[in-house]
């Protein structure tokens, strides 16, 4: 149960009182017998310090429950904000009795935190705001000490993807604040769209802030199609400035991006002169990464200059995100002007180029009183001064730049990309690819182990990323957010987990009962908490069917292939190609999604396998296990834990037989997904050790399947004479760098392979 009813002072009515499911979890939590009364009696007194958490206190009583609080002197008052040096940064005590409600604070978010966990203790109802009276309610009696372990603690919108109005960013605000995050990064400007009106430059909001149409489907999905529809928005001037109050108010700080040297391709089209090439371009119409960046010159520097101080004006954070991801070199080394400016500066190359362009920014920026926030590509050629990085691929720039003494923010896309796929389910809404479950955001430590104690200091904390290329609705936006902000916001605020199954296994115990909270706030978010995880198992060179789901106290139902329905109760013996239908129950009453799992019984299920690299942390959840387990990937994307993503590496994948085994095919596919940096590898090998020690190697190339986003590799074994092995070696070369024209040209390919069938 949710809630536990108690009798009201007067004993005349019944009051609902809700059971603490903090999240984030407060660092100390004791919850004590009894509950504080709150009627239209109830008296509050703050701190003249702390007037945003009084007043947020004081507007949600009365739009949730038509209680407006009378203010009075401490002694009087039944809930009171104090004062409390002793208290550290951001942190509070909260305290319940049956006579009044104690905050103790050092300072105002400190106090606005204290309120933000009170508001859960509430009923949720209150959530509803419909401002009608509830007459009197009660408040479990508890005694919380509490502080963030990051100074840092964020969330990402991209509105220029997909633009969404000031309302809805406003609502995005206040679920960050909700959860004790303190800033919002409001990606404001791309290829795709331009979203925020300069005064000095017109053209940026009647031209750049619109396309002619949007492309239709997946990048990765041949041939393009577009649905010929004009599509933009951007926000006035004043309607930033309502946001921006808004944040304030919810102890929210925004910072705003404003891109560059890269990403620019709709602020060139609006201003041709800003390019290398002096060219028309169009803004940008499909995703990906264009060619078309700012040129390092006097008339670009005067624009962005001119672009920074009224965003600069409108914007009182201390930072400036800059972006400096992403940016094509091509123009660069073809344009006469870079190439003198290189030459004249002494600079090695247009990475050092890219630098200089950054560090021309950043003294202007730093010249407003303000710094600059970048992508780990700001790193390439030199970093800037002063500047913070924020690194996305992976952790390594926040190594680097923490070395070299720099703040840095951690936002991998192995844990912070919301825009990823986070559940294998076929019917989930379409997303760009990877896999990003609940789980694995829970269990992320935004500290890279490379750093030593004193390194680490620099590590400010960590935000979530939504990149909205496929997210056309808010309801979208909430789906992929949700339930995984409460994740982030419980490792931003609490550190990492020491214990991730026993302390995952708390947290879902507060995610369930936080999804009542968010239907009373009418939030669109996407429930997997009831949904099977199966796994194959080996033991003594046998398989096993394993079923586990997320949340206690739930029965699991299976049935294999059209047989009977029985209780998971064991591991099930994997004998032949075999088909799993589960499903989870509760008192005899399925909850969530059936599951159904293929097996392909094969040689290599009973085999043992070794890598000479692993896979990348973002795509390799399922373990080197998944390559020999049975389970093929999805036919539509690499986003699942079957398929094994490696980055630039070669591979060779060991498979060693418990017996002999007389082979007759080995097979395998590759992802194909050009637009996303993923290719085929052009050939394979197979290399089999005989019992007499003879190796025979077999090269074959790989082909196009129906499918148009794989390529397959099949090694028919000939009959005469027969191949008997115990051990297998696939060798597979990467691809290599990405050829001039094509996404991510100039970088390492991705290989991304599926299960290895050994028949």
């Amino acid at each position: 149960m949710l809630c536990a009813s108690f009798f009201s002072c007067d004993r005349s009515k019944e009051v609902a009182v809700i059971t603490p499911h903090i999240i984030p979890k407060p660092q100390q939590m004791i919850v004590k017998e009894g509950h504080f009364i709150f009627d239209k009696n109830t008296k509050l007194s703050a701190n003249p310090d702390f007037h945003l958490a009084a007043d947020f206190l004081r507007d949600y009583m009365e739009q949730g429950a038509g209680l407006s609080f009378l203010i009075t002197s401490s002694e009087k008052a039944d809930v009171i904000f104090t004062k409390d040096p002793s208290q550290p940064s951001e942190g509070y005590s909260l305290d319940i009795s049956e006579e009044k409600i104690s905050i103790k604070a050092a300072d105002a978010s400190g106090a606005f935190y204290a309120v933000q966990t009170l508001r859960q203790l509430l009923p949720i109802a209150l959530e509803q705001q419909n401002g009608t009276e509830t007459g009197s309610f009660g408040v479990r009696n508890v005694s919380i000490t509490d502080a963030p372990k990051f100074k840092y603690r964020g969330m990402h919108l991209d509105v220029a993807r997909h633009f969404f109005d000031k309302e809805f960013v406003k609502e995005y605000i206040s679920y960050i604040s909700m959860l004790k995050m303190n800033y919002f990064h409001w990606h404001l400007t791309e290829d795709q769209g331009w979203r925020i009106e300069i005064k000095e430059y017109p053209r940026l909001t009647t031209h750049a802030a619109y396309r002619n149409e949007t492309l239709i489907g997946h990048y990765n999905t041949t041939p393009h199609q577009f649905d010929g529809k004009r599509y933009g928005g951007f926000y006035r001037q004043e309607e930033i400035k309502e946001i921006v109050a808004f944040a304030a108010s919810q102890n929210v700080t925004i910072i705003p991006e404003i891109e560059m040297p890269g990403h620019a391709q709709a602020a060139i089209s609006a201003y041709p002169e800003l390019g290398c090439t002096g060219e028309a371009v169009e803004v940008a119409t499909k995703w990906g990464v264009f060619e078309n960046i700012y040129c390092p010159n006097q008339k670009t520097f005067a624009f962005l200059k001119n672009v920074l101080t009224e965003v600069c004006d409108l914007f009182p954070g201390e930072y400036i995100h800059i972006g400096g991801d992403e940016a094509p070199k091509k123009q660069w080394k073809e344009c006469n002007h870079c190439q003198k400016l290189i030459k004249d500066l002494n600079l090695k190359d247009e990475h050092e180029l890219q630098s200089y362009f950054i560090k021309e920014m950043e003294a202007f920026v730093n010249s407003k009183g303000k710094k600059i926030i970048g992508w780990d590509e700001i790193l390439e050629g030199g970093l800037a001064p002063n500047a913070t990085v924020m690194s996305w691929r992976g952790t390594e720039g926040a190594v680097e730049a923490a070395k070299e003494g720099h703040d840095v923010i951690l936002t991998p896309g192995s844990h912070a990309y919301f825009d990823h796929y986070q559940a294998e389910n076929d019917d989930e809404p379409l997303a760009i690819g990877g896999f990003l479950p609940l789980k694995k955001v829970y269990g992320f430590d935004p500290v890279p182990e490379e750093l030593t104690q004193e390194e680490s200091k620099f590590v400010l904390g960590a935000q979530g990323n939504v990149w909205t290329e496929y997210m056309h609705t808010t309801d979208h936006v909430e789906y992929m957010v949700f339930p995984r902000i409460l994740a982030m916001s419980e490792v931003v605020w609490n550190g990492p987990t020491t214990d991730l199954e026993t302390e995952y296994s708390d947290f879902l115990t507060r995610v369930e009962p936080f999804m009542e909270r968010m239907d009373a706030l009418d939030i669109s978010y996407a429930n997997h908490l009831y949904e099977i995880e199966g796994e194959v198992i080996k033991e003594s060179g046998a398989a096993f069917m394993t079923f586990k789901t997320a949340t206690s106290g739930k029965e699991i139902y299976y049935r294999i292939d059209e047989g009977e329905v029985l209780r998971y109760d064991d591991p099930i013996p994997i004998t032949k190609d075999m088909t799993f239908v589960s499903e989870v129950s509760l008192d005899g009453h399925p909850l969530g999604k059936a599951r159904f799992d293929t097996i392909i019984y094969h040689h290599g299920i009973a085999g043992t396998i070794t890598l000479n690299v692993d896979p990348h942390s973002a795509y390799g959840a399922g373990g080197k296990n998944a390559l020999i387990n049975g389970v093929s990937g999805s036919d539509i994307r690499y986003g699942d834990k079957e398929w094994l993503g490696f980055w630039g590496d070669d591979l060779e994948i060991m498979i060693d037989f418990p017996e002999p085994v007389n082979l007759s095919k080995v097979s395998t596919r590759f992802y194909s997904a050009n637009g996303q940096w993923i290719y085929a590898p052009k050939r394979a090998s197979i290399i089999m050790t005989l019992p007499d020690g003879a190796k025979v190697m077999t090269s074959t190339k790989t082909t196009q399947s129906e499918n148009k986003n794989e390529r397959i590799v099949e090694f028919i074994i000939p009959d005469r004479p027969p191949v008997i092995t115990k051990r297998l070696l696939l060798v597979v070369p990467n691809y290599g760098m990405i050829p001039e024209g094509k996404q991510g040209a100039g970088n390492k390919a991705w290989t991304f392979i599926d299960e290895i069938v050994v028949e």
